[in-house]
Parts: C-alpha cells; structure tokens; sequence
C-alpha cells in the first residue's frame, strides 16, 4: 500500500457547448497529472450545464459505450491516473429519464466503479426551483474501489447531505463527492457539510464543483476542496476553472484514527 497519494479536484464552470467542455476536461487533466496528481476527480455534471432540462437526454450513453465514456478512459492511460469522472447522465430502464453517473476509470483505462446518485435534489427558494425527479432515476447502491493507496467512497452533490449513506461505506480512506451546488445553499451549508463528513468518518475528502455563472443562466458556488480527516482543509479554490490538489498522508490518516478511534467506539 502507497504511504502518499496526491489527488486533484477539477473545478470548472461547464457551458452549453459538450464539446468545449471535454477540452476543458482535457486541459485540467492534464495540468493535474503534469503536477503528480496519481487521482484526478471531476464535478458534477462536467459534459454540459444546458438552459433545456431535456437537453440531457439527448447526450446520454449507454453504460460502457459512447464518445464521452471513450475519451475519459484514454485520458486515465494517457495520463496514467486514476479518473473519477464528476457525474454525466447515462441512459437509465426509464426512457424520459437520465441516471446521474460518476464513473471511474483506472490507469488502464478500464471502468472501475459506477455509482448512480441516490438522492435527488428538489428544491425551491422563491423562483428558483430545481427538481432533479423530474428527469432523473435514482441510484440505489452506495459504491466503494480499492486504490493502490486505500478505499474510496463515492456520492454526488445532494448525498453529501444524508450522512446514513457514508456510513453505509465500507470503511473507506477518502470520500469523492463532486457537486455543483446552488449559490444559497453552497454559501450556507457547503463548507460545513464537507467537514462534518470528513470528521465523522475520519478520512480525507476530495470535493470537485461547479463554480461561477454559467451560459445557461445558473450560478453555481464552487469552492472546491480537499479537507484532510482532521477537518482541516488543505486546499480550495473559489470560483472559476481551476486544479487543487494536495498529498495524502496514510500515516496521517492512521494517526487520527489511533488518536481518537471513534470508528472502533460506534455501537449503532
């Protein structure tokens, strides 16, 4: 097992355009790996962030074939890295409707774990209201993968709210939770719910996001982060296209654990 681990968040601010978004992708990926990122991690929705609901649709793959599918997994062997592909909508068993997918994708280009979001986000404030049921089919399995460096979780955005689901992992090392999460409720709970996981379940998170106002109209609140199983954060970025990206420690992560084994004292 690896003693250290870099990781790297892409942050970005998706547009119409799926084509220009991949070279974003292309881009950040690659400066990522260029500063030894061995695990680059995507956000939410990194193909497109379209003004037409339905547009998603239209862009949906099957699981395991399409352009999008093949052009993540030649940049994990171009680069040599570990993918977490942010999420994308597959095609799901309804037909009017997408699954929101984060896909992993590991040095060899072979898909390694997929995880379909489990909670939706229905949600209105005023005039703006969002209702991810309308158009989406909910995941029902949470999802683990090895690394050569520990165990990762995974979750998409409004998971991060229903600390149940990560306890339901299985005891991982690090926690990839891209998001695109709106200006209110970023500014209000982003930051907070991020540390919270990162300190319950002792392990380092690595949260890539959405972050700035995008061609659809949306503003999304970004800041994404990497916060070690302390809670400390060690690196974040506030808005706009962007890489961070820090080393993991397993000695680090021991340490807390030994320190104050609160995973050994549950008892629910």
């Amino acid at each position: 097992m690896l003693s250290d681990f870099k990781v790297a968040a892409v942050q970005m601010v998706s547009g119409e355009d799926v084509a220009l978004n991949l070279a974003q992708v292309e881009k950040s990926v690659a400066q990522a790996a260029t500063e030894g990122a061995q695990l680059v991690a995507l956000p939410e929705y990194f193909p497109v962030m379209h003004h037409d609901g339905g547009f998603k649709l239209s862009i949906a793959e099957v699981f395991g074939d399409g352009e999008i599918q093949s052009k993540l997994s030649e940049l994990a062997v171009k680069h040599n890295i570990w993918l977490v592909a942010g999420s994308m909508p597959l095609k799901s068993k309804q037909e009017d409707k997408v699954t929101n997918t984060c896909l992993v994708f590991d040095p060899e280009g072979q898909c390694a774990a997929r995880y379909d979001q489990i909670h939706l986000f229905d949600f209105q404030r005023g005039d703006e209201v969002y209702k991810e049921s309308d158009s989406h089919e909910a995941g029902h399995q949470p999802i683990c993968f090895d690394t050569p460096w520990g165990r990762v979780g995974l979750a998409i955005c409004y998971d991060l709210r229903f600390p149940e689901l990560f306890r339901a992992l299985d005891n991982v090392d690090l926690l990839v939770i891209p998001s695109a999460f709106t200006v209110p409720t970023g500014k209000a709970h982003w930051q907070l719910l991020l540390q919270s996981r990162a300190v319950e379940n002792q392990c380092y998170v690595l949260a890539p996001a959405q972050g700035g106002q995008h061609e659809n109209g949306r503003a999304t609140w970004g800041h994404s982060m990497i916060i070690d199983p302390w809670g400390e954060i060690m690196a974040q970025i506030e808005t706009g296209n962007g890489v961070i990206s820090a080393e993991l420690s397993r000695k680090h992560f021991e340490e807390v654990r030994q320190q104050l084994p609160a995973w050994l004292h549950r008892r629910l």
